[in-house]
């Protein structure tokens, strides 16, 4: 084997925190293969993504810089990062990796053919789905012209838009979670290891976000579930029927999440099989995590944490995160440490011995040392922010603020059942009270230090002061 490792990045969608068996929180989860993921390398228990939505999330992770220094904030304004940051196969394929991706993209306003698009930022060999044609979803089951044409007017709304095989779009009729999992472990036995070309492999699943309930009829035989029909633009207005759909009005909802989770954790267990039996389990780092908190419209948890997607609670935005490599990584080893999606690029560069460009603003930090000393300091602060609220995490507390009464607010409130709250709050958490105590009154010193903090961040990444 050679001296840089392999890289399998997975990346899941709107899993939520508690819902991993080897939390113990919900009987009803198994997670048999993300818990051997979790035993065999290091738990984040403080793991924070940049965005508690998708897109931006996405955007900055891919480039390991906070995306509001190109203005990505909220749906309306995110997008891929522009020239001069470079992406994570970019910057790997320069140290000579083999790049694949395989999964869903969704930026911003992806299109066919732009730089967002996977075989245009890097990636050699590519399958995958634009997520944006669809409101941010891919139907689980169905891709292609055909599909297209028979959805008519509804198409947009029930993703069943082509795949993209290598910048050409196909036609998909098998269950994505399988079908992105078989593409990525054909591409990790591809390679030659003996000529040491080490692979980076990015599988990006569109589980389990919804509609959840779209699985293959044996799934549902095997489970006891129901079908369900998907959106009809002849028969009803598409908020309307999307309302019924989500929680708390689909019947079986948390049964239909739990089948995707399933499904998803059984291909995890395919890829950590691959790495086994091709003999690349020891010279390659693992790292699982989630695009945002789990939903609650889509029936996942994120308990203990407060909150879910789309708010800067910490469910929103704290998300199973995890980092396996034997021989480097101790086995069952957890971090408290706070670290961040961002910090992807700038690992995987430091293993590739690849050197990133001072020009360029980078915000993530190498978690090298952390795989080493699990309790080694990584960021001292992370800030979010999504235009109508904002927030600062430092090791011991978070400042956060929600505008009242903002557009985006009220239409989570009445579309998504989530409740963004308002206002500033003020949280500590080296008491292991979290959010569920407000501390503000009795902090006011802290709470203006934090402030002080995010105001000379936003300064940084060239966003209006609060």
């Amino acid at each position: 084997m050679g001296s840089k490792p392999n890289i399998l990045l997975i990346v899941s969608d709107d899993h939520g925190y508690a819902d991993l068996s080897c939390r113990g929180v919900h009987p009803e989860v198994s997670t048999p293969n993300l818990d051997r993921l979790v035993a065999s390398g290091m738990d984040f228990r403080n793991g924070y993504v940049s965005a508690p939505i998708c897109s931006p999330s996405r955007a900055g992770m891919m480039a390991g810089a906070y995306q509001q220094r190109w203005g990505a904030r909220w749906f309306d304004s995110s997008r891929f990062a522009p020239q001069p940051w470079r992406s994570m196969p970019e910057v790997l394929a320069e140290a000579g990796y083999r790049t694949g991706y395989f999964g869903k993209v969704h930026y911003g306003p992806d299109d066919y053919g732009a730089r967002s698009c996977p075989d245009q930022h890097g990636f050699a060999e590519s399958f995958y789905g634009l997520a944006a044609l669809s409101m941010g979803r891919l139907h689980y089951l169905r891709h292609g012209e055909e599909e297209v044409a028979r959805a008519g007017e509804a198409a947009p709304v029930v993703g069943v838009q082509p795949m993209v095989e290598n910048g050409e779009r196909v036609s998909c009729h098998n269950h994505l979670t399988a079908e992105f999992s078989r593409r990525a472990q054909d591409f990790m036995r591809a390679g030659d290891t003996a000529a040491d070309e080490p692979f980076f492999c990015m599988v990006a699943f569109n589980a389990v976000h919804n509609f959840a309930w779209q699985l293959p009829d044996e799934e549902l035989d095997a489970r006891g579930l129901p079908k369900h029909p998907d959106f009809d633009g002849e028969m009803n207005e598409y908020l309307d029927w999307y309302d019924g759909a989500i929680s708390p009005n689909l019947p079986n909802g948390r049964e239909f999440y739990l089948a995707q989770l399933e499904l998803l954790d059984r291909e995890v267990g395919h890829l950590l099989d691959t790495l086994e039996e091709t003999g690349q389990r020891e010279n390659t780092l693992v790292v699982y995590l989630t695009d945002n908190g789990g939903s609650t419209c889509n029936y996942g948890s994120n308990l203990p944490l407060r909150g879910t997607k789309y708010t800067l609670f910490e469910g929103g935005i704290r998300v199973p995160f995890v980092a396996s490599w034997p021989g480097v990584i101790a086995p069952g080893s957890t971090s408290d440490s706070l670290v961040s999606s961002l910090d992807l690029l700038p690992t995987f560069a430091a293993l590739a011995g690849v050197s990133l460009d001072p020009a360029v603003p980078v915000d993530g930090v190498s978690l090298t040392g952390v795989f080493a000393d699990p309790a080694r300091p990584v960021h001292d602060a992370l800030h979010f922010d999504t235009g109508f609220q904002w927030a600062v995490r430092v090791p011991e507390a978070k400042l956060r603020y929600s505008q009242p009464g903002s557009p985006q607010a009220e239409y989570l409130r009445g579309v998504e059942h989530v409740d963004v709250g308002e206002g500033l709050s003020l949280s500590l958490f080296a008491d292991g009270e979290g959010e569920s105590v407000e501390r503000l009154s009795e902090n006011p010193e802290l709470a203006a230090q934090l402030e002080e903090r995010h105001v000379a961040w936003r300064r940084e990444v060239g966003l209006p002061l609060p």
